[in-house]
């Protein structure tokens, strides 16, 4: 399985974002897609996750600003960031979980700053 994502860059606080990443390979059914963010010096924490069926859960810190969704057809999911503020700047990392593994993406930058 292979993940491709795209979509990260500079913003000022307030701006929007909106990040892809499509699912290649043997995928069969993947059970959830999400996204997961590394600032400089701190862990890796969740952000989204959508799991099959429809359920979603957010980091705390992102409900109402951020959108996760997933097109099963195009194996893809999404990331539409609004509203972002400079704590949201890090590395996001898309993820599956395909059959109990899961598969990570290669990164994209995400800058917030004026």
């Amino acid at each position: 399985v292979q993940l491709q994502a795209s979509g990260g860059g500079l913003v000022q606080p307030g701006g929007s974002l909106r990040l892809s990443c499509a699912a290649s390979g043997s995928i069969g059914s993947i059970n959830v897609m999400g996204w997961y963010r590394q600032a400089l010096g701190k862990q890796r924490e969740m952000v989204a996750a959508v799991i099959n069926g429809g359920n979603i859960n957010y980091k705390d810190s992102v409900k109402g600003r951020f959108t996760i969704s997933r097109d099963n057809g195009k194996n893809t999911v999404y990331l539409q960031m609004n509203s972002l503020k400079p704590e949201d700047t890090a590395v996001y990392y898309c993820t599956v979980l395909v059959r109990g593994t899961s598969y990570w993406g290669q990164g994209t930058q995400v800058t917030v700053s004026s």
